[in-house]
């Protein structure tokens, strides 16, 4: 409707990651400190209003759209830090794959949800009606948030005590630990690992959650109105095949597998899988072809949920929120360069191949660095 070409909406799409990438430490400083309920509680209020704002700002231009996507990005950056503090707490080493496998399925569901409805409402009630019933969703979850989560799980009221001795034998605890040095965190070969890691999962990820639909559209002719139908099957099948790998992985830890072997193991099927079906994706043209090799990509790329995605607990139990804060503030950047650099390949070459295939290229950097300097063994108490 604002007449806006590929490059523009690739500046707007990728500002959202500046704001992102501003509080990720702070968030996660912040919520082992002082705990991940309020921490996210306040982000998603945070969130949930600039995406209520988000219309109106973009009638009155690029620029104040701009700082409103940016202070969005500043209300979800607390996001994942917080739940991991709340992870770090709550889970004891053998059910941490299966519980972070479970609740990142919320993440695809979400947005299978959103690919669905958003056409729905924009054709019915204009494009502004996605913005402002989305946030409004959020500010319902905040209200049941308050009241149904506590910090640590010696503050809840049906906790038993076999049950709280249970997570307090192998999680963190509610005690939060003396912050450490941003210096001396990054000294540390594993922890690069983990940073690398989210740099190149999230370059691919990004890409995919802010090009494949135009993909579809564009590059293969599916009509607007259909194309969340057609490209909500991957997410589907990210969403099964997070729970699965959780699970898979949990029993081989559960039955005596290393620790590390498993998350080298579990990465190797993720990434791996995820840079094939980006090498060859560009050169299909029919969009149920596309699809299917997305599907499976995403489905055993979830099993990277048992490589990177838990690390920072093994290595740093006490710290998890700040350290998924400095690993997350790099997987902010392909949010920003990623998304941008794709818009800036479509416009100069108009090659989605170029597009997928550079993805895939990170993506396979990312698993050769996790696979020479991950370890599962604790650095920080």
């Amino acid at each position: 409707d604002l007449g806006w070409d590929l490059q523009t909406q690739g500046m707007v799409l990728s500002s959202f990651f500046v704001g992102y990438m501003l509080l990720q430490i702070v968030g996660g400083r912040l919520a082992d400190r002082y705990g991940g309920k309020v921490v996210l509680g306040a982000g998603v209020l945070l969130w949930s209003l600039f995406t209520i704002l988000t219309p109106p700002a973009a009638f009155l231009g690029i620029g104040i759209l701009i700082l409103a996507r940016i202070a969005m990005g500043m209300g979800e950056a607390v996001t994942f830090p917080s739940i991991y503090s709340l992870y770090s707490r709550w889970l004891p080493l053998n059910e941490r794959s299966r519980a972070v496998g479970f609740a990142n399925s919320g993440i695809p569901l979400g947005t299978v949800f959103a690919l669905v409805v958003t056409p729905i409402i924009v054709e019915s009630l204009g494009w502004e009606w996605a913005f402002y019933s989305f946030g409004a969703v959020g500010a319902l979850w905040y209200l049941l948030w308050r009241v149904s989560v506590t910090a640590a799980p010696a503050e809840h009221p049906t906790v038993t005590e076999a049950e709280l001795s249970l997570i307090q034998s192998e999680s963190s605890t509610s005690a939060a630990g003396e912050a450490l040095p941003l210096r001396e965190i990054l000294s540390h070969a594993p922890v690069w690992a983990i940073i690398t890691a989210h740099f190149c999962n999230n370059w691919s990820l990004y890409v995919l959650l802010s090009w494949l639909p135009t993909f579809v559209n564009k590059g293969l002719g599916v009509d607007y109105a259909s194309v969340g139908w057609v490209t909500m099957f991957p997410h589907i099948s990210a969403f099964v095949f997070l729970n699965v790998a959780g699970t898979v992985t949990d029993r081989l830890i559960s039955n005596g597998m290393d620790v590390g072997k498993v998350r080298k193991l579990m990465q190797t099927i993720g990434f791996g899988s995820i840079t094939i079906a980006l090498t060859v994706v560009g050169y299909v043209e029919t969009a149920w072809m596309a699809i299917t090799i997305m599907c499976v990509g995403n489905a055993l790329g979830a099993f990277v949920t048992g490589g990177f995605v838990v690390n920072h607990m093994d290595i740093a139990p006490k710290h998890a929120g700040t350290l998924m804060g400095i690993t997350n503030t790099a997987g902010t950047i392909p949010g920003i360069i990623g998304v941008y650099v794709s818009g800036m390949i479509l416009e100069a070459t108009g090659s989605w191949v170029l597009v997928f295939q550079t993805a895939a290229g990170v993506t396979l950097f990312g698993l050769i660095v996790f696979l020479l300097f991950a370890s599962s063994k604790r650095i920080w108490d």
